[in-house]
């Protein structure tokens, strides 16, 4: 067994694979990935439209609202050339890969050579922030995927024949795929603060989803024989005996047991001290907050650090905190920047305690997810973007605040994420009281909070109370539209089945025009009458069954049995049609006509005698039969079935995800034209399998079929929202994400 940089493999023994059949493989890997990472690439683009839009709309001045515009117009116009080159770049990078060991190119070394104090008077501003954003790019990316890197390096290797230990190739390098993108950006006329936002989501899109590039090109490579045992074994390094509550795999309680707050929070500190010791430097959970200085630590207490938040929470923005994008305030640069004015003040060197430094990271984390959470409506997003410092606050002086779902400010959280889901445009905000009311309570929050826990217990009984009363009138509303629309839609219903019911007779018999009329301008209203009403069922099949003895009795019959019977009908089926029109208010006059040419028709017919090849008329009573001698066999199916019949299946899948779907989930609808609106269902009506959408008022917004529902949903234009509370969302995700660090640093 060889080890190689924490890689453990069984080489097998070794087979010459023909060059061309290398090369077929390579090929694969290559088209795979770059499929991949050209659809993540779209995604991208998608995103960064939306983000610059926002930021556009909550732009504070008309320039910087040009200038996001501006950007997204730039983007729009070079965005197929970027993806081109960057697809191009990609290809050339399985074609001739770098060997990852040598010197950089000279245009890639000006983004990876190290930065002195001297050099950095000479680095531009811009070029300098675009510097860091990719290192940081790199440096996440090559920790957050090493497992994988590094067995797709090796594997790969193989395919290559100047390939070694000492200089291996990785066509995925994520260093070398930024190198890439910077590269095709490098056409974007825009400024630096845009140029930041493009990266950020080149990050997230592309960089973010490289674990799952390299998942499939290594399961190509191993379907292929190419090193099927190789594992992946992280070094790991000795540490201490702990009990099982501080084992990092141990399940952590975060709202189930009140009484176990500290050790929440002591089992979230193991998971960051364990990040700390086998982490290189570099990541804001490695180290400590601490002035810039050479002179004495001075170690701030707790309280030291609340007055040090009560500044910055003093520093909030006045006015409309609605206004801005939805970005979370950088805690730790924020506080590294106070530290520094401090230092320089008394000439030590002030630092965060370990425990207040692991909360800072935890809350930044925390609010990290709350500004991603896809569930969150956008005015939310920015208003709870507010509240990191108080929030910070109230976990400094109360670590219980992790674990007790009781607590005010977690209560006060969840209930304002809960209230606001249904959120779509800004215009709403301006005619709902209860968005002021929220606006309200983050402003006295702000303005009010000095570490006592129990103004958010104020805040949020006052909230309750109010949100209360707007959704009993919203569930009024609601329910006259519940009730409105399924009438609306039995009606509708009602008119379809009988019309269908009457053309389908119409056309398959030549009727009178007398009888015709009848039945299109007056039958047809007392069979929609007797469909609505409650005992539908025997209602309606008696009036089909007169439109069924009224065609019967209007063709001429030879035999005894027959005309003996037509004698019995038609009297009593005059009676019943005179009774059903004058039900449905037929006019008494045009009534007596239309029953009386009615007869005139019916006495003619009764005179008539069949013809030889007079068409047989179906009994009402009697069943159709189709005889063998007219039964064929089935015909092939055509493409166009098969298609058809392959698109149902593919639909069944979204068509049962859309069955679970209960009433009251809230939803997400994305037009075509990138607008999006959020809605409620409100009710489902089985019968035409249509669901009813409404908005937070409790009003009608759409109407789709359970089908319509099914190829939104398939499009990925239909997203089912999560209501449930917001802060163990995040708390879940966090830990989830400390875990998996943890998991990677052992």
């Amino acid at each position: 067994m060889k080890k190689v940089n924490g890689i453990s493999y069984l080489r097998e023994q070794a087979k010459a694979y023909p060059l061309p059949q290398h090369e077929k493989l390579l090929q694969k890997v290559k088209a795979h990935a770059l499929e991949l990472c050209s659809h993540a690439l779209s995604s991208m683009f998608d995103g960064t439209d939306d983000s610059l839009f926002e930021l556009a709309n909550h732009a504070h001045t008309n320039n910087e609202q040009n200038r996001y515009f501006e950007a997204m117009r730039e983007l729009r116009i070079k965005r197929k050339g970027i993806e081109t080159v960057f697809a191009q770049k990609l290809e050339q990078l399985f074609r001739q890969p770098p060997f990852l060991n040598k010197p950089f190119s000279d245009e890639t070394n000006k983004l990876h050579e190290p930065l002195s104090i001297e050099s950095l008077s000479l680095v531009q501003n811009d070029a300098l922030e675009e510097s860091v954003a990719l290192n940081s790019m790199v440096t996440k990316a090559k920790a957050n995927f090493t497992g994988n890197l590094l067995q797709f390096q090796t594997r790969v290797g193989t395919l290559y024949a100047n390939a070694n230990d000492e200089y291996p190739v990785n066509p995925l390098d994520p260093e070398r795929i930024c190198e890439s993108f910077a590269s095709a950006a490098g056409v974007l006329a825009i400024e630096i603060k845009e140029k930041l936002i493009v990266y950020k989501q080149f990050d997230r899109y592309v960089i973010g989803n490289l674990g799952d590039i390299l998942d499939e090109a290594n399961k190509i490579l191993v379907q292929a024989g190419i090193m099927p045992n190789l594992k992946y074994q992280a070094r790991k390094a000795k540490v201490l005996p702990r009990s099982s509550s501080d084992d990092p795999s141990s399940p952590i309680s975060t709202g189930n047991n009140e009484d176990s707050g500290k050790d929440v929070f002591g089992q979230i500190q193991n998971l960051l001290a364990n990040i700390r010791n086998h982490t290189s430097e570099g990541s804001p959970l490695t180290g400590r907050l601490q002035a810039q200085g050479s002179g004495p630590v001075e170690i701030l207490s707790s309280g030291e650090l609340m007055s040090l938040l009560g500044h910055i929470q003093i520093g909030s923005p006045p006015g409309n905190l609605a206004e801005g994008p939805v970005v979370a305030m950088d805690l730790r640069s924020t506080l590294q920047a106070l530290l520094n004015q401090e230092s320089q003040r008394t000439g030590k060197v002030p630092a965060v305690e370990q425990i207040d430094d692991d909360l800072i990271n935890l809350v930044a984390m925390l609010f990290e997810f709350i500004l991603d959470d896809y569930n969150l409506s956008a005015p939310i997003q920015v208003l709870i973007s507010r509240l990191q410092i108080p929030i910070l606050k109230v976990a400094i002086k109360d670590k219980t605040f992790f674990s007790k779902p009781s607590h005010p400010a977690r209560r006060l959280l969840n209930a304002l994420a809960k209230a606001g889901i249904g959120w779509s445009e800004s215009s709403e905000q301006k005619r709902d009281k209860l968005y002021e009311h929220i606006h309200r309570i983050v402003q006295r929050i702000l303005t009010d909070f000095n570490g006592d826990v129990r103004l958010f217990e104020e805040l949020y009984i006052d909230f309750i109370k109010a949100s209360e009363k707007e959704e009993h009138k919203a569930k009024l509303v609601e329910k006259r539209t519940q009730e409105a629309e399924a009438g609306r839609i039995k009606s509708q219903k009602a008119h379809k089945t009988v019309d269908d019911i009457i053309r389908q007779k119409l056309e398959a018999h030549d009727l009178p025009p007398v009888a015709r009329d009848l039945l299109k301008n007056g039958w047809n209203r007392v069979m929609f009458l007797a469909y609505l009403r409650e005992d539908t069922d025997h209602r309606f099949k008696h009036c089909v069954r007169v439109v069924d003895e009224l065609i019967w009795c209007l063709y001429p019959h030879g035999d005894v049995e027959s005309r003996q019977r037509w004698v019995k009908i038609v009297p009593q089926l005059l009676k019943q049609i005179k009774a059903g029109l004058a039900e449905v208010s037929i006019n008494n006059d045009r009534l007596d006509v239309m029953i009386n040419d009615l007869k005139k028709v019916l006495t003619e017919v009764f005179k008539q005698q069949p013809q030889p090849n007079a068409r047989e008329v179906q009994s009402p009573d009697k069943a159709v039969s189709v005889s063998e001698a007219e039964e064929v066999s089935p015909k092939p199916k055509t493409a166009v079935e098969l298609q058809s019949e392959l698109e149902f299946a593919v639909l069944a899948e979204f068509l049962s995800k859309i069955e679970e779907i209960d009433v009251g989930t809230w939803v997400e609808f994305s037009l075509v034209n990138g607008n999006r609106f959020r809605c409620k269902l409100s009710t489902k009506i089985e019968d035409s399998e249509t669901y009813i959408f409404v908005n937070r008022l409790g009003l009608k917004v759409v109407e789709k079929s359970k089908n319509d529902l099914a190829h939104e949903l398939r499009k990925g234009r239909l997203h089912i929202l999560d209501e449930g509370m917001l802060f163990d969302r995040a708390m879940d995700a966090v830990i989830g994400n400390l875990r998996k660090m943890s998991g990677k640093a052992a």
